[in-house]
């Protein structure tokens, strides 16, 4: 709470209308060159902020696009549900000697 009150004077009218003097009195007649100048800055810096995000954006739909995609089991027809995995092939291996040597 102490914090808002630290900070209530910066919305405060009065201080804008301080700044703007302090400011008339240093700049003067150059005011609106600075202001302009000012607003260049802030639209360079926002079109910078643009073009990284889109770069980076770019970057990965390139990363998506080179990574291999997987096929559903239902494009693969028959053929893929007859595949098995390696596990399922060596444990069922295993299943089979285990009964002929118990039987």
């Amino acid at each position: 709470m102490n914090g808002l009150n630290t900070l209530a004077w910066a919305f405060d009218p009065w201080t804008y209308l301080l700044v703007g003097f302090v400011a008339l009195l240093l700049f003067g007649k150059r005011l609106p060159e600075v202001g302009r100048s000012l607003g260049r800055g802030i639209a360079e810096f926002k079109r910078g902020l643009r073009d990284v995000q889109d770069e980076m954006l770019r970057e990965d739909q390139e990363r998506d696009d080179a990574k291999p995609k997987l096929r559903s089991p239902e494009s693969g027809g028959a053929e893929a549900s007859e595949k098995r995995l390696p596990n399922e092939e060596s444990a069922e291996g295993r299943r089979r000697d285990q009964e002929g040597e118990a039987g």
